[in-house]
């Protein structure tokens, strides 16, 4: 309500008497009255428009009346009413809820990590998040196969949740499928890639969706590989089940990178790594607890397939390896180009040897034995990361920690060719003294801009992550 008081007559009084005599104007407005119901929420109820209270009701205050009697304030509204947070979800540590124990834990590069948290209306993102999350949960275990989460909803609640535990096992929708049981019936299907479609190491995930009489599937991304290639998602719609494509796409295509590389590509993913000093010198070895539990160089060496280093590295220090719990160890590429007739690599043991292989440019005898060695026509990037791609490899970590020696050379035109699709470049703060030409990364022969970088601080260093 509005109280006006009107001054009281002073025209006879002079003017500069007259501005002191006369009190300023003051409006009054009620405070909001509360409704007992619903405590803490203003409400204004209906009632007739605002009155003046005092004073004579000239043309003035019937126009001043009218305005508030026509303004949107004086209409009657409703109390705001709390939003409600999504169901949580809880986290899984096996294909099918908790049954089957797999390594968990682990993201690609520094998008470790992905939260599980959507906005009101928007719950397909929100459950597509969660499939990425789950797909996740088997990083460094599916390859050559790709890493593939599903949860199945049904009026709202989550009733089953699966993974692609490793390659040879059912898909992420059977898991999920078992899971929920009965309950996937005329239910939701989320899943972070296509369905296959195919007869392979296990039967088609069309077939068992379409069994389970769901009523529609949301897929994250279309499968690449020429034998799926929509196929999965055609049979899903003859068979009259709704199909929705592209939720949370850019998610989907980041978490398997490595795998649409190879399938568009032929060639094997490769990521180069490197530590510099503030001046641009490569330094050959790697940051304090960085390759320790939880560390970025024990989840590269966990997520990749296998890790190129050279033949000095091979000889002088250990060999990468994770020390994550129950990580897979990537296979060791040792390159080895004019060594001669023999290699000792003495943090090589016989029960490891079958997990390496050394890629030279002429025959070598490799101690310890038991390791495999190729013999190549051509040693360069190109015909490496053919080679991998051709034994099943998909993703490979070059480690490079020698400026000036065989890893050099076959990087000298890796920007050119195209061959490397990611960089993760660990800064260290240390200037060092007197570099040689040899000891500048890339020798200064390339220039090149990341795009996409994120970066965090690893122990007083500065890690960088873009692509090319």
């Amino acid at each position: 309500r509005v109280s006006f008081r009107p001054a009281p007559p002073c025209a006879a009084l002079p003017r500069r008497a007259r501005r002191r005599a006369t009190p300023p104007t003051k409006l009054h407005r009620a405070p909001p009255r509360r409704h007992p119901a619903s405590p803490g929420f203003p409400i204004l109820q209906d009632a007739p428009p605002p009155r003046l209270l005092a004073g004579p009701r000239d043309a003035a205050s019937s126009l001043l009346t009218d305005m508030i009697s026509s303004s949107p304030l004086s209409r009657p509204r409703l109390a705001p009413r709390p939003r409600l947070a999504p169901r949580p979800v809880p986290a899984a540590a096996s294909p099918c809820r908790a049954r089957l124990a797999v390594a968990g834990g682990g993201a690609r590069g520094l998008a470790a990590g992905v939260r599980c948290q959507a906005q009101a209306g928007d719950m397909d993102a929100h459950y597509m998040r969660r499939c990425v999350e789950l797909a996740r949960t088997a990083a460094g275990h599916t390859s050559p196969n790709p890493m593939v989460g599903c949860v199945i909803v049904r009026e709202g609640k989550v009733v089953g949740e699966g993974f692609h535990p490793k390659a040879g096992q059912p898909h992420a929708e059977v898991f999920a499928l078992r899971d929920a049981g009965d309950l996937a019936e005329n239910a939701t299907a989320y899943v972070s890639l296509e369905p296959c479609n195919h007869y392979g190491r296990t039967p088609p995930c069309s077939e068992a969706l379409i069994k389970a009489k769901v009523k529609e599937v949301v897929v994250g991304m279309t499968d690449p590989n020429p034998i799926v290639a929509s196929k999965g998602i055609e049979k899903l719609r003859n068979a009259g089940i709704d199909v929705r494509v592209g939720v949370e796409e850019a998610l989907c295509l980041r978490l398997n990178e490595a795998y649409i590389h190879r399938m568009l590509t032929g060639k094997a993913f490769a990521t180069l790594r490197a530590t510099l000093s503030m001046n641009g010198i490569v330094i050959n070895q790697i940051g304090s607890g960085t390759d320790q539990p939880g560390g970025y160089y024990s989840q590269l060496a966990k997520e990749y397939d296998g890790v190129i280093i050279s033949s000095d590295m091979a000889k002088a220090t250990a060999l990468p390896m994770s020390r994550e719990a129950g990580a897979k160890q990537p296979l060791y590429i040792i390159i080895a180009q004019g060594q001669g007739s023999k290699l000792d690599i003495p943090f090589l043991d016989e029960e490891s040897a079958s997990n390496a292989i050394v890629l030279a440019d002429s025959p070598v005898t490799v101690e310890p034995a038991g390791v495999s060695v190729s013999v190549l026509d051509q040693m360069n990037l190109e015909s490496i990361l053919q080679l991998l791609a051709d034994r099943g490899l998909c993703s490979v970590l070059v480690d490079f920690r020698d400026a000036g020696g065989v890893l050099a050379s076959l990087l000298s035109k890796f920007q050119e060719d195209k061959l490397v699709q990611k960089v993760v470049l660990e800064l260290s703060p240390v200037w060092m003294v007197s570099p040689g030409p040899s000891d500048l990364a890339f020798g200064g022969s390339q220039s090149f801009a990341l795009k996409n970088v994120e970066h965090k601080e690893v122990n007083g260093t500065l890690l960088l992550e873009g692509y090319l």
